[in-house]
C-alpha cells in the first residue's frame, strides 16, 4: 500500500530531513520524491511504501500532521486510492 504526503510553506534548512526522519521512525518507506523552491517558498510530494508502517495509517497522518505545526509548514498525508480517487477526472 502507499501513500501521498504533501508538504507546504515557507522555505527553511532541513524540511526534507524531518520529513524523511518521521516516516523511518515509524518504518515507511519513501518510495519518490519531487520538491520545488520557489522564491522562498518550499513545495513537496512524497509517494511512500506504508506496508510496514508502525502504529495505525491515522496516527501516521496525525504525527504527520503535527510535525507541519510544530515546523510552520502543512503537511497532508492521505492513502493513495484517496488520493487517486479525488484527482480522477
Amino acid at each position: 500500500m502507499k501513500a501521498v504526503i504533501t508538504v507546504t510553506g515557507k522555505d527553511a534548512v532541513g524540511i526534507i530531513a524531518r520529513v524523511a526522519d518521521k516516516c523511518s521512525e515509524k518504518s515507511v518507506n519513501i518510495i519518490d520524491i519531487s520538491q520545488s523552491v520557489i522564491r522562498d517558498y518550499f513545495a513537496m510530494i512524497m509517494l511512500v511504501d506504508i506496508d510496514r508502517l508502525v502504529g495505525s495509517f491515522g496516527d501516521f497522518v496525525d504525527d504527520m500532521t503535527k510535525l507541519g505545526e510544530e515546523a510552520g509548514l502543512v503537511i497532508s498525508t492521505m492513502h493513495e486510492d484517496i488520493f487517486n480517487s479525488m484527482h480522477r477526472i
